[in-house]
């Protein structure tokens, strides 16, 4: 198989698409291609700052790039409401790359008062999908890309204690976090097919990539991992599994797309495999219920 790389993803031109967390790493990476392909991508983060910067080194490299900041905090289920409604006023959308995500934080809560990393990395995003589906289904052929993670391999969802109550493990949470993304993404998938829409639903992951998204590690177990920094992805190579998933013409919903190289640590991008537990239909459908109890957001299919 050839390798894929930035030169491999389609012109973009008249498409639109929304990024979360894509100020930095994978995510600016990710807007940059794009942008430089000739989409109108839509940042969505915290900062205006960061996302001007952002903004003006994609400028610096193709001065008419249409990018815009969208202000999105996933901690925030005003906030993910409030970009959903700007979002929507675009004329068109053809994808929401569902991007951004904490990784081992100390324990935290949401302004919602959900877990931290559970809240923003799955809830989060799973209302910010049901108050854009609306405005993707316009679009033929329009794409969620749920960005997961290897740790998915490692995750379950503790529903006795989905707010971490009871015990935190900071490892442990964002596993469980990535591994809902997984079941989110087959679950929807399986929704939007069952009523014949137009949007399909994928996922992928970036494989070892160094970026900002590993500042919490403990710094004991930061200086144990510093030699694998040298095989890592860079942020611009762990993008091209997202860029696949994204643009790609052969992409059907449900597909899963991951690093070629040293287990899917590194390398280029490819179509790959989750675990067997991240297909089981019983408990996609069961945290499918609790987060639409949780963010009190019904979807509309």
């Amino acid at each position: 198989m050839a390798d894929y790389q930035e030169s491999d993803v389609p012109d973009q031109t008249g498409k639109t698409v929304f990024i979360t967390g894509a100020n930095t790493g994978i995510g600016y990476d990710t807007a940059r291609v794009l942008a430089l392909r000739g989409a109108r991508v839509l940042l969505g983060c915290r900062d205006e700052s960061k996302a001007s910067d952002a903004i003006g080194k994609i400028q610096a490299l193709k001065a008419d790039a249409e990018v815009v900041w969208i202000p999105l905090d996933l901690a925030s289920l005003d906030s993910i409401a409030n970009a959903a409604s700007l979002v929507s006023k675009e004329s068109k959308l053809d994808a929401l790359v569902n991007n951004a995500g904490v990784m081992t934080p100390p324990k935290s809560m949401t302004e919602d008062g959900f877990e931290l990393q559970f809240g923003v990395n799955h809830l989060g995003h799973y209302a910010l999908t049901g108050h854009l589906l609306p405005k993707l289904k316009e679009q033929q052929g329009a794409r969620i890309v749920n960005v997961s993670s290897l740790a998915h391999r490692n995750g379950k969802i503790d529903y006795e204690d989905i707010h971490a109550e009871k015990r935190y493990s900071r490892m442990g949470r964002y596993s469980m976090s990535k591994f809902a993304n997984i079941l989110f993404t087959y679950e929807l998938q399986r929704r939007l097919e069952a009523v014949g829409s137009p949007v399909i639903s994928v996922a992928c992951h970036p494989g070892g990539s160094a970026t900002e998204l590993g500042r919490h590690i403990p710094p004991l177990f930061a200086l144990l991992l510093a030699p694998m920094s040298l095989i890592m992805n860079s942020s611009a190579q762990g993008a091209l599994p997202t860029l696949m998933a994204t643009t790609d013409a052969d992409v059907s919903g449900g597909d899963y797309f991951g690093p070629m190289k040293m287990g899917e640590m590194r390398h280029s991008a490819q179509k790959v495999d989750t675990i067997g537990p991240a297909k089981d239909k019983a408990d996609a459908a069961k945290l499918w219920q609790v987060s639409a109890e949780l963010t009190g957001f019904e979807y509309s299919i």
